[in-house]
């Protein structure tokens, strides 16, 4: 069952219904067979729901873009988030939008693409799938992320400390800083222990847990008893995990691509994690969010 309006677009599977907004592409509700919404409800401790990263993720020095001697202006995590795209397809299981430059984007990003986002339901899981596709005359720097920020606790009342994350591998490597948005030496010791994080907000007093070549594909977050949901993805390269004090909600966000090293300036294309992408190619990433049964 689905149910449209100009400005988004509800949908369902057996167990499993949704809703995305026309701006931003976002996605702001996720819920069970019972009603029960997995997503963080944007409020104004941090009012976004599932923000889409593009053209970039993170911070660019002095949120400047430089092409061909040229600045532009590009604030963190790129302006995608917050335009609006057009709908290709709505459907009772899903929907399909898309956001093509236009002068606006020209003015802060000097580059010719169709970027694509695409919401379907399969049984328990949404899979999002993330298409970036040059259609310029030079090569496309860019990057693009998933940001779905999930109720923590997912439980009303319950403990944050009883949360912990489950990875699919072991996690052993050191994890990226970020200081003013843009990311130091990977020197930050890790808290994950073998696949396991115990949850708590102390985690995030600094900014972002980032994992930059995370040997997993997907990781759960629950607690030992109740609901539970499992994020996989393909495609994307680094796993950001961040949380915000005063907001009960944990983001689990798969990048392709990160912000700037602190001492990086100079030309766009020669900044590091970027897609490269030539003339007429794409690119494409799937994100995956499986809710499970109460335990």
């Amino acid at each position: 069952m689905s149910s449209d309006d100009a400005d988004g677009h509800g949908f369902s599977g057996p167990g499993l219904s949704a809703r995305v907004l026309a701006q931003g592409a976002e996605l702001c509700a996720l819920r069970d067979g019972t009603g029960r919404d997995y997503l963080w409800p944007a409020e104004a401790v941090w009012p976004r729901h599932a923000p889409v990263l593009f053209p970039i993720v993170g911070r660019l020095r002095d949120d400047t873009l430089i092409h061909n001697g040229q600045s532009y202006r590009m604030t963190q995590h790129g302006f995608a988030r917050d335009r609006r795209f057009a709908w290709v397809e709505r459907s009772a299981a899903g929907c399909r939008l898309v956001l093509t430059d236009d002068a606006e984007t020209r003015a802060v990003y000097p580059f010719a693409f169709r970027f694509e986002i695409a919401y379907a339901i399969a049984e328990t899981t949404l899979q999002v799938t993330y298409s970036v596709t040059n259609t310029g005359e030079e090569v496309l720097p860019a990057s693009m992320g998933a940001h779905p920020a999930f109720r923590w606790p997912l439980v009303p009342g319950e403990p944050k400390q009883a949360y912990a994350l489950t990875f699919e591998a072991e996690e052993t490597g050191p994890l990226r800083r970020v200081v003013s948005g843009l990311l130091t030496e990977a020197d930050r010791p890790s808290p994950v222990a073998g696949r396991h994080l115990a949850l708590n907000e102390a985690l995030f007093a600094a900014d972002a847990l980032i994992l930059e070549h995370p040997a997993s594909r997907s990781v759960r977050f629950a607690a030992a008893t109740g609901p539970s949901l499992t994020v996989s993805w393909d495609g994307f390269e680094q796993l950001g995990l961040w949380s915000r004090a005063g907001g009960d909600f944990l983001c689990i966000e798969p990048w392709r691509g990160m912000a700037s090293p602190a001492d990086f300036a100079g030309e766009f294309t020669r900044k590091p994690w970027l897609m490269l992408i030539p003339p007429g190619d794409s690119r494409s990433a799937v994100l995956r969010v499986t809710l499970g049964a109460d335990a």
